[in-house]
């Protein structure tokens, strides 16, 4: 659906293979579940008229539902291409996915604070340079690829960030993806903290039996 495909494809036409996503992600619609679609295009992706047609057809193919579309090639951003990208994420009516991650090149994109709709993504992936240039040439690259650890002050920075960005709509939605060590819920936990964020109505945590609560 986005281009990472590197096996044989299963479906016989590329409108079976989005009928049969939709149906695996129906229920959750339905039940009021579902936040957003996630569309994250690859590094290759680069800003064309092609590719520019692609995502509207990819919003026909999947119109029910809110997308948030996420770009990985910095020519969505360039100075002469960055308020016409966002002006069609607007019109079109997608979610803009902000993102930090390692800047390293054209195959990564600049935090942007921007929203195009009533709700905004903001995905975080680590500062780990390396790692995200040398994706797949090892066979333990998803091991260093998001391999990072945020500190207090690149944390203060980021919720200075989403503060600003949540002026700008309705919802922010954060996720973080620096899992390659483990850091990603720890980090979380601080920036909840210093967004002072408090959620009522979770679901009950499940029980370590050896450390308490996970």
């Amino acid at each position: 659906m986005t281009g990472h495909l590197r096996d044989d494809n299963p479906y016989e036409t590329r409108s079976e293979m989005f009928e049969a996503f939709k149906q695996s992600v129906s229920g959750f619609q339905d039940g009021n579940k579902l936040a957003m679609i996630l569309v994250q295009f690859p590094p290759w992706f680069d800003c064309s008229v092609k590719n520019v047609n692609y995502i509207r057809y990819v919003k026909q193919q999947l119109e029910e539902f809110p997308i948030a579309i996420e770009f990985r090639n910095s020519t969505w951003y360039s100075e002469d291409r960055k308020a016409e990208t966002i002006r069609f994420l607007k019109e079109q009516g997608f979610i803009h996915t902000v993102c930090d991650e390692p800047q390293a090149g054209v195959g990564s994109v600049p935090f942007v604070v921007e929203a195009t709709h009533e709700k905004a993504l903001v995905r975080i992936h680590g500062r780990n340079v390396y790692g995200w240039r040398n994706s797949g040439s090892t066979e333990n690259w998803r091991e260093v690829r998001f391999l990072y650890d945020y500190n207090e002050e690149e944390l203060t920075d980021m919720a200075n960030k989403i503060r600003n960005l949540e002026k700008l709509c309705k919802e922010v939605f954060v996720l973080f993806n620096n899992n390659s060590g483990h850091h990603a819920a720890d980090n979380a936990k601080t920036l909840q903290k210093m967004l002072e964020l408090e959620f009522d109505g979770l679901s009950p945590k499940q029980l370590d039996f050896f450390e308490g609560e996970f």
